[in-house]
């Protein structure tokens, strides 16, 4: 009876241990199979819009093994591109081409190849403004004439003169399109010199400004601008105002106003420059327009 039991025993711990390991190899088998799904990695393919052909490959396993091509896990069965062997050829590729294209062993739908195709323009020479507020710096901005389409960074650096050291103009990150170059030398003739270069996977493009700060110098409007009666003075006005808050030491360098006025409704404007910051404007009992100064 004991040696039924064990027969029995031995029987079923065969039987379990076989069914164990045929588990084992099925999930090693499966697991052999998301691994090559799933590890496969990406490759990321840049072509220019406008291309006559756009060729993605595929490594192919065996010289007599056949290839599938999918677009965003869609089958590309009904495509009109030329395919020419292994290898997918995108004819006059537009931006409903970009995405994530994945060619298959055709017999297993094994994945071979996964690409990420982004179409754009390598970038042109970047539009380079600068100006400058007051003596302190000088801010600078671009922008590109072209979109790309792609990521596109900024590379800018300036020299003071033209066999100055080179310096950074700093970016608060690499995408952005203005920096500004600080400690500057006021009495200097000598110009700022700005290279900014565009950069994206398709090719750069660099432009060099020449900048002269007496040249770019503008100021910010005048503030707290106040226009009031004068005792006893019928036909005047006392207007005031404060240099603008961003001009740095106005004692030392004084801006020059420009005050614009018109009467009675007159399409006739009346123009004065003055150094200070206290104008009395001939005044009529109606006015159409208060003065309105300007710094330069």
């Amino acid at each position: 009876m004991a040696s039924f039991w064990l027969l029995g025993l031995l029987m079923l711990s065969d039987g379990f241990l076989s069914s164990c390991l045929a588990s084992r190899e099925d999930v090693a088998c499966c697991g052999q199979d998301a691994v090559l799904a799933t590890t496969v990695p990406v490759r990321h393919q840049y072509a220019d819009l406008g291309w006559p052909e756009v060729v993605l490959s595929c490594p192919a396993l065996k010289a007599t093994s056949h290839v599938e091509w999918r677009m965003n896990g869609t089958s590309a069965a009904g495509w009109t591109e030329a395919r020419e062997g292994d290898h997918l050829v995108l004819l006059n590729a537009s931006l409903a081409d970009d995405g994530e294209y994945t060619c298959h062993d055709a017999a297993t739908g094994q994945i071979l190849q996964k690409i990420h195709l982004k179409l754009g323009y390598p970038p042109d020479k970047p539009v380079v403004q600068c100006r400058s507020i007051s003596y302190a710096a000088i801010n600078c901005s671009w922008c590109l004439e072209t979109e790309t389409h792609l990521a596109t960074s900024f590379i800018s650096t300036y020299r003071h003169g033209l066999e100055g050291e080179a310096y950074e103009c700093p970016q608060s990150v690499p995408m952005a399109n203005v920096c500004s170059i600080t400690n500057l030398q006021l009495f200097s003739t000598d110009p700022y010199m700005l290279n900014v270069t565009a950069i994206n996977p398709l090719g750069t493009a660099t432009t060099l400004s020449f900048i002269f700060l007496d040249q770019i110098i503008k100021p910010d409007p005048p503030e707290d601008v106040k226009v009031s009666p004068i005792n006893k003075e019928r036909k005047k006005l006392l207007l005031t105002w404060k240099p603008p808050g961003s001009w740095l030491l106005p004692e030392y360098f004084p801006l020059k106003y420009s005050i614009k006025y018109s009467v009675d409704g007159s399409n006739n404007s009346k123009r004065v420059d003055n150094r200070g910051n206290i104008l009395h404007p001939d005044r009529h009992p109606s006015w159409s327009n208060l003065p309105r100064p300007s710094g330069r």
